[in-house]
């Protein structure tokens, strides 16, 4: 019993670890109803021809997001598709406050009573001393993953995570876990 009660609690803390997806949706359609979905490139405008910026990403969203659609019995296909389907990765920079505590240098004194002639010690713990607050550059990579009715052009579902970054870019893992996050919130 208190394996299964330990094994939930460590569950409900992993849970709560992760970065939260967000998912629109009109209320309106049922996802049920479509059956098949086509890729589309998101471009400045028709003759942008200029890699994009996010291009690392393409192979990872693409394929994941294929297996999470072909979960929900979606076929892809190259024409007349039921749906439609594009992404964005948005690596936006910012600064974060932190502040972090100080505290003093804990140390000992010695000293001779002359009452009990003896040398003793005296413990000195560590004092608080305020607050060191600096700004530290930070990156977040938001994953967004739209959905559009190609009969009406009309967007019909569309998630979202953001996770803060450790390097320059979204790793694949990191992309992966985010679409995964981003699906689950439809089940």
């Amino acid at each position: 019993m208190k394996k299964i009660i330990s094994l939930i609690a460590v569950s409900i803390w992993l849970a709560s670890c992760s970065t939260p997806a967000y998912v629109q949706q009109d209320e309106s359609i049922r996802l049920s109803d479509y059956k098949t979905y086509m890729w589309i490139d998101t471009r400045a405008n028709e003759n942008d021809q200029s890699a994009r910026a996010t291009a690392y990403a393409d192979i990872p969203v693409r394929n994941e997001v294929n297996k999470q659609l072909r979960n929900f019995g979606w076929q892809e296909v190259t024409e007349n598709p039921d749906v439609l389907v594009s992404y964005e990765v948005l690596v936006e920079r910012s600064r974060e406050t932190r502040s972090d505590p100080i505290y003093s240098q804990a140390f000992t004194r010695s000293y001779y009573n002359p009452y009990t002639r003896r040398w003793s010690t005296m413990y000195y713990p560590s004092q608080f001393q305020g607050y060191q607050v600096y700004d530290t550059p930070v990156r977040d990579g938001t994953v967004t993953i739209t959905l559009v009715d190609s009969k009406t052009d009309k967007n019909i579902w569309q998630g979202w995570s953001t996770e803060r970054l450790s390097g320059t870019r979204l790793s694949s893992e990191q992309v992966e876990g985010t679409v995964q996050r981003i699906f689950a919130k439809n089940k």
